[in-house]
């Protein structure tokens, strides 16, 4: 940058005043007047460059009040992420914490889930190998009248009224006798599994003295059943349970004869024990709140 020079007036009046002091000559006037608009166009000079000196002067002020106010701005946004980071520390801090802690329940939940996979896948097999027993030990003629299936984790054993009973009899036949000693014989290999013994009938009134209505019928019949499990073939009484359910859980449609005969039925059930699967709901992992 160039230096302000400034050529005053009072540097053009003393000039004048040696102009007028005296005559001169006319050589020295030249030389005079020569010097005068020298000085003259340096003042003109010196004038532009104060004013330009000026100009820069607050150019150089405002660019400097405006690299202060982005220093400032920055100073704050520098803080605002320090702030930030420090919180981005302490919740990744905390996260790991819970993310650990999650790991830990999901690990502890397929654990659980594992258990309980290979306790039914347990079970599951026991009683596939239950009914292929049961399915070899009866013939044909058998078959005919005794359907076996498995259904959700349980055995069922259904039996046709005609081949246990008279018509509304509860007085076991002979012919089911060596039907029910088959089946005895596999439910006593089997000592961890509970029986119950439902029966079951058709919506037409029972007519005997001895016996008010289905329900009764039902009970009596499948108390028939358990006495004989029990009493002729060894079964644990522990183990075996009696119930009727009367007309009120048909199978079929009780308008048609061949309806009816399908819901006069026994119906042997054989259960799992339950208890290893309660301990093992005891011991589901509790997630923390």
């Amino acid at each position: 940058m160039k230096p302000c020079r400034l050529l005053t007036a009072a540097g053009a009046l003393a000039l004048m005043a040696i102009m007028s002091t005296g005559c001169v000559s006319n050589k020295k006037y030249t030389a005079l007047q020569s010097k005068y608009d020298d000085l003259a166009a340096r003042y003109h000079t010196s004038q532009v460059d104060l004013a330009e000196c000026n100009a820069k002067s607050r150019s150089l002020d405002d660019m400097l009040a405006e690299a202060r106010k982005n220093n400032d701005d920055l100073k704050r946004n520098y803080e605002a992420i320090q702030n930030s980071l420090n919180q981005s520390i302490e919740q990744n801090s905390q996260g790991n914490v819970n993310i650990s802690k999650l790991v830990d329940e999901i690990n502890a939940s397929n654990a659980y889930i594992k258990q309980l996979v290979d306790a039914k896948s347990k079970s599951d097999s026991l009683l596939m190998a239950l009914t292929n027993k049961l399915t070899r030990s009866l013939d044909k003629d058998e078959l005919r009248d005794v359907d076996i299936k498995v259904l959700k984790g349980v055995v069922y054993i259904s039996l046709a009224d005609n081949m246990l009973f008279k018509s509304g009899s509860y007085e076991i036949s002979d012919r089911a006798m060596e039907t029910l000693s088959k089946i005895a014989k596999i439910i006593k290999d089997y000592k961890s599994y509970d029986v119950l013994v439902e029966g079951n009938t058709d919506n037409v009134p029972i007519s005997r003295t001895n016996i008010r209505n289905n329900w009764d019928l039902s009970a009596l019949r499948a108390s028939s059943v358990v006495q004989v499990l029990q009493n002729d073939f060894g079964v644990d009484a522990s183990r075996l349970t009696a119930a009727g359910r009367g007309e009120y859980n048909p199978i079929s449609d009780n308008d048609t004869e061949i309806g009816r005969q399908r819901n006069r039925r026994t119906e042997i059930i054989i259960t799992p024990e339950l208890d290893q699967f309660m301990e093992l709901i005891d011991k589901a992992p509790e997630a923390e709140s």
